[in-house]
């Protein structure tokens, strides 16, 4: 009963600050977009970090990093955000109620709604199951993500972040603005679908003969098939007992013409001119053996799968993540 009556006011106070929220949702999207658009940097890694944001403010997955970098970045009008933020936090702050997108995991297969919050979920625990037994992190599409700052200070896992060069050039300077100590990172700079991005981070000191964890985070569906397949037969020829952990989009969805595809093929590239282009087939159900195939044709073994969305007996979930290893030769 507590529960609903806590969810009922934060409910009726989200309604009535509605306005509030909406004019400063309009200023933070203006600001993102002129940015993006200006300087080229991608507009939907700033999603993640948001989500990320948000957890920490309810307290479901602090990052003071995160919460720190968020405040400084060029494309985060610091007003608008704390206008947009209000009525939630103000709503949580009387009544106790966190948000279902903001309190996963919770039983069952989370929504594409959720799926931002779920995503992180997956790969924090999938980084802490693997992390005592590898040697090098490489973070593949980075974008601000905050994950190598919070890991403990006597961890000794080197670390990689790797991205756009526009990127790698802008998010020292924000780390540094912010107070984040970024000394454990080296930044390498490539772009997946024309350079080799193995080679630069060879030559920047990671070690392929070396046991690695690869995060590829919201990436693949805005590749093509060739640069996942390559990235990924990549990571298949460097050392035993390596990790990949990824998340895609499932083939059938990304070709759909329903209104929720379009609208956000066309949000993403009015934003910042990214495009919706790879999925894995998933159909007939279950995609676990879909997924489990096009891992094998890739040379990696497939360890966890997680649908994002129900799965039926006759339609598949629109999108997973799944950790595969590097098998041992």
């Amino acid at each position: 009963m507590r529960k609903i009556v806590a969810a009922t006011i934060y409910t009726m106070i989200q309604i009535v600050l509605f306005p509030l929220s909406l004019v400063a949702y309009v200023l933070f999207v203006v600001q993102a977009v002129l940015y993006s658009r200006k300087s080229g940097s991608s507009p939907t890694a700033l999603a993640s970090l948001y989500t990320r944001y948000m957890q920490h403010k309810f307290g479901t997955r602090l990052d003071q990093p995160c919460q720190q970098l968020m405040l400084v970045l060029p494309n985060v009008p610091r007003l608008a955000l704390r206008l947009f933020n209000f009525p939630m936090l103000l709503a949580h702050r009387l009544t106790g109620y966190v948000p279902r997108t903001y309190r996963y995991p919770y039983p069952g297969d989370p929504p594409m709604a959720d799926q931002s919050a779920a995503r992180t979920t997956f790969f924090d625990a999938a980084l802490t199951r693997h992390l005592e037994n590898v040697d090098q992190l490489v973070i593949l599409g980075a974008g601000w993500d905050t994950r190598a700052y919070r890991l403990p200070e006597d961890t000794r896992v080197r670390c990689f972040e790797v991205d756009a060069a526009r990127t790698q050039k802008i998010k020292p300077e924000m780390l540094a603005k912010a107070g984040v100590d970024a000394t454990r990172v080296t930044f390498v700079s490539a772009d997946f679908l024309t350079e080799d991005w193995l080679e630069q981070l060879v030559k920047a000191g990671f070690q392929p003969d070396r046991p690695s964890f690869f995060l590829w985070e919201s990436v693949t569906m805005y590749l093509n098939r060739e640069a996942v397949e390559s990235t990924l037969r990549k990571i298949a020829g460097t050392a035993s007992g390596s990790v990949v952990a990824f998340d895609y989009f499932s083939a059938e969805i990304m070709q759909g013409r329903s209104l929720i595809m379009r609208y956000s093929r066309a949000a993403l590239s009015t934003a910042g001119g990214e495009q919706l282009t790879f999925g894995i087939e998933c159909s007939p159900p279950p995609a676990r053996q879909h997924v489990a195939a096009f891992l094998e044709s890739c040379g990696l073994s497939m360890e966890e799968q997680r649908n994002f969305g129900p799965e039926t007996d006759r339609k598949a979930a629109v999108a997973g993540f799944t950790t595969a290893n590097v098998p041992v030769r």
